[in-house]
């Protein structure tokens, strides 16, 4: 019976003035029962009258050595069903003289087990760590006092320079401090020492865009154990930037959280809305853009989250970057950041009508003097309308191509368009054979083949040479 239930029959005494042993009698309940209820409702009130839980409700009495026996039962790799556990623990208690406990005590003792200690069981430490450990989350207190730098592969295709379809990686260097996009790069191919230095080269210097205010040298960068990550290279123009290398913890991905947080940002907000996006349990999509157009696409998303306000500060990235106005450390020149990050290095020979690379050619007065001489150039895949030349390691010069001086043309580009214009010889070479095949008609051939030259035996024994 509950509280409103025993409410109505205990109202007839406080209101009415009747008294227990009537009500007793005319309802059956007992005088101590109603007593005991006349008693609460003087204490407690109308919610004494509710009906109370016991306090050891829920609690089972069976002994320690068989509870855990059900739960190591329930640890058990492969965890078996919680059938297939009580009928185990049935039969053991036959034998030890235990009490059998029920399907449900069973399944009770087995969903109490820590979650974690279930995890770290089943499931392995590196499970427990993803989903139980204790994660410190490390914050820069100033712009620029630590970078955060990552790849990711995108879940998207694109048409590649041979056009056929792949996925392209994206590598972004992010601050800690204001979650701001310093620089990224969208690349095909496996992440290497270039795209990494391309993204710093980025981040690190002005940009075109005065919307896009973030520059400078980081205090820190960290880092995963990539191969790029780790070469001696990146670990070199480290030191000779003043910039102090950090690397995470290997298989933690944990200490990277704020990046790999944007870059579920953009697969989820600015892929899903691009052709070509992959959807898990779909047949792949047929690609349409190309690497250049998904670079513009990223390069707008970028624009985009770094100007809208960012949940944890309350602010935009760009607005916390800038703060209250300061000057980030800077290189001395965009020719010595790019002596120490551009690792794109090519061979070539100064002739007279300048350096020729790629099929462009070009040119700067300052050549005149090293014609016929060895030299070394370095370029930024993303746009090889100028190239670095260096002489032993000391920068000579910028060199132009004069064809496209005042235009951005990227390595891959051009060689889509070699692939390109190779495809379309091809299709005429094929058409051409094709009217050939089809305007001459080959004469039979009326002379009577001749005749098939005999077999020779193979002569084993001396009585087969007579």
């Amino acid at each position: 019976m509950d509280g409103p239930a025993r409410w109505r029959i205990l109202r007839l005494h406080v209101e009415d003035g009747i008294p227990l042993s009537a009500l007793a009698r005319e309802t059956g309940i007992s005088l101590r029962t109603l007593e005991r209820w006349h008693a609460r409702y003087r204490a407690d009130g109308y919610a004494g009258l509710e009906t109370g839980q016991r306090s050891d409700a829920g609690a089972h009495h069976l002994p320690r050595e068989l509870v855990r026996l059900i739960e190591g039962l329930a640890l058990s790799k492969p965890r078996p069903a919680i059938a297939t556990i009580h009928r185990k623990v049935t039969d053991i208690c036959g034998t030890r003289g235990w009490p059998v406990p029920s399907y449900g005590v069973v399944r009770s003792i087995a969903g109490a087990l820590d979650p974690g200690m279930v995890t770290l069981a089943l499931e392995g430490a590196a499970s427990y760590r993803d989903k139980h450990e204790l994660v410190l989350r490390r914050h820069a207190e100033q712009p620029n006092a630590m970078w955060q730098s990552d790849h990711t592969l995108l879940d998207i295709l694109v048409v590649g320079t041979d056009g056929k379809p792949v996925r392209p990686w994206l590598t972004t260097i992010l601050d800690d401090c204001s979650r701001a996009i310093c620089g990224y790069t969208v690349f095909l191919g496996a992440p290497s020492a270039m795209n990494t230095a391309l993204a710093l080269r980025q981040a690190i210097w002005h940009k075109s865009d005065p919307a896009w205010p973030m520059c400078g040298l980081p205090d820190v960068l960290y880092v995963d154990h990539g191969s790029d990550f780790i070469s001696r290279h990146l670990a070199g123009t480290a030191v000779d930037l003043h910039i102090r290398l950090i690397h995470s913890t290997v298989a933690r991905p944990q200490g990277r959280g704020k990046i790999e947080r944007f870059f579920g940002t953009v697969n989820t907000e600015l892929l899903a809305d691009l052709p070509g996006h992959i959807t898990e349990g779909h047949p792949a999509p047929t690609p349409k853009l190309s690497l250049a157009e998904l670079d513009s696409a990223v390069e707008g998303f970028v624009a985009t989250y770094n100007d809208r306000t960012h949940s944890e500060l309350g602010a935009s990235p760009r607005t916390a970057w800038i703060a209250e106005g300061w000057l980030p450390r800077m290189p001395e020149s965009l020719e010595d950041l790019d002596g120490l990050l551009l690792t794109v290095a090519q061979s070539r020979v100064v002739r007279r009508d300048g350096i020729r690379f790629q099929g462009l050619r070009y040119v700067s007065p300052t050549l005149a003097g090293y014609v016929g001489r060895p030299v070394v150039i370095r370029y930024d895949p993303r746009d090889i309308t100028e190239i670095r030349v260096f002489d032993h390691d000391e920068f000579l010069c910028k060199a132009v191509n004069q064809d496209h001086h005042d235009e951005k043309i990227s390595l891959k580009e051009i060689q889509a368009a070699r692939n390109a214009r190779r495809r379309a010889l091809r299709q005429g070479i094929n058409e051409r054979i094709a009217v050939v095949a089809a305007h001459t008609t080959e004469t039979p051939s009326t002379a009577e083949p001749p005749a098939p030259a005999p077999k020779r035996k193979l002569k084993v024994y001396k009585e087969d040479l007579r």
